[in-house]
């Protein structure tokens, strides 16, 4: 081997050597960003669930307000014990109303509070649902 030869692997190592702790760096500087985006996916899950139990609550209150013969008050009475059964751990401190009823049209809107994984972060969402009053026409 000759002298050159031996001063370029000698350089080759030394540059190998001047690298340690490049990647751990890196990935300390990345990886917050990472979690960060974790947290707002789950975040972004807990409010699509949440959004959809409002909305089947709010489907299952016009159904049962809707009904020939039903009470107003079946369709927020019957909201909440759906929107409290099904969305259970993602629909918090649920509550219904039947604002925006009419003498033909049920309106109920389911609202509440979605499970914060990201710290300090309160979203709430909210669903209306409407339907024409079923009536008894001859």
């Amino acid at each position: 081997m000759t002298r050159r030869q031996r001063y370029g692997s000698r350089l080759r190592a030394s540059r190998w050597r001047a690298d340690h702790g490049a990647l751990t760096l890196s990935y300390a500087a990345i990886l917050p960003f990472v979690f960060v985006l974790i947290m707002v996916l789950i975040q972004a899950s807990f409010w699509f669930l949440a959004r959809n139990a409002a909305l089947a609550a709010a489907r299952q209150g016009v159904a049962a307000a809707r009904m020939f013969g039903a009470s107003r008050a079946a369709g927020p009475a019957g909201a909440l014990a759906f929107a409290r059964q099904a969305g259970q751990g993602y629909l918090e401190d649920p509550q219904a109303s039947a604002a925006g009823s009419t003498g033909t049209t049920i309106s109920i809107t389911v609202s509440g509070h979605v499970p914060s994984f990201v710290p300090d972060m309160v979203v709430s969402v909210s669903e209306t649902v409407q339907a024409p009053v079923e009536a008894f026409r001859p």
